[in-house]
């Protein structure tokens, strides 16, 4: 409800705490917190930045909070009878007079901030060690992945290479039992073969064939030629007359000649 209050005396109210919206007292110049049983101040009370006097006389303080060390405009400090860790009742001192109280305020200012630096050290150390271990681990996890990887490409390979022997292997037993099978085959053809009478070369009988084809196709060419010069108009030609009077000749000694008759008819009924 002050918000803007500078002088504020609390003392002699058996105070175990203070709430941490205490701090928004900005405007503070003069705080008495004696005779109390104040066991800590708030974390945050370094932001009452315009404190100058502050006496703390008879509570149950042991240290200070390290936001203590911003109240940079702190000249009057009063510690005593507080059990304070030794470390800083030596540095505050007893404040018996005014001259020990600002040299209290002075030395511990320092303190605080010396413990502040310290702690801002350790909090680099610290983030810089998680830092490297976050690396360290990304390192790590890194060379696991590119191990199964690895892994996982040579078991690929493996089982590629295993496939290919199965399916040689299968083709060299299927080759195998078809040599088998086409053996076994030429030796059951063999008896029948040789029982078979001996059969006349087939290139004899290819050749009479031929001979035969031949002998067609030219008597077929002199039946068109009878015929075209026998009923065409070109049987007056000099050389359908030729072909004609050859052709009477040929028929009268045919008549002739029964012997070549039954040959010419043998021939044509193979």
């Amino acid at each position: 409800a002050l918000p803007k209050a500078t002088v504020l005396d609390l003392s002699c109210n058996n105070l175990i705490s203070l709430p941490s919206d205490f701090c928004s007292l900005m405007h503070l110049v003069k705080l008495d917190l004696s005779k109390n049983r104040l066991q800590q101040l708030p974390l945050d009370f370094g932001r009452l930045v315009n404190l100058q006097h502050l006496d703390l006389l008879n509570n149950r303080l042991v240290t200070l909070p390290v936001s203590f060390a911003q109240l940079k405009n702190l000249k009057w400090l009063d510690l005593k009878d507080n059990p304070l860790d030794p470390v800083l009742a030596k540095v505050a001192g007893d404040c018996l007079d005014e001259k020990q109280c600002k040299q209290a305020a002075v030395k511990v200012l320092q303190h605080m901030k010396a413990i502040q630096s310290e702690q801002d050290r350790q909090r680099q150390r610290k983030l810089q060690a998680e830092r490297e271990m976050e690396k360290k681990r990304e390192a790590e996890q890194r060379a696991k992945e590119a191990q199964e990887r690895e892994l996982r490409k040579r078991e690929k390979a493996e089982e590629k290479e295993r496939r290919r022997r199965e399916y040689d292997a299968q083709k060299a037993a299927k080759q195998e039992m078809e040599k088998k099978t086409k053996k076994e085959n030429v030796q059951t053809r063999k008896p029948a073969s040789s029982s078979r009478p001996p059969q006349p070369p087939r290139h004899k009988h290819s050749w009479s064939r031929s001979v035969l084809r031949v002998l067609l196709f030219v008597l077929l060419c002199i039946l068109c030629t009878l015929a075209a010069c026998k009923l065409t108009e070109l049987q007056h030609q000099p050389l359908c007359i030729s072909v004609n009077t050859l052709y009477e000749d040929v028929v009268a000694a045919l008549q002739n000649h029964k012997t070549l008759q039954n040959m010419l008819q043998q021939n044509s009924q193979q």
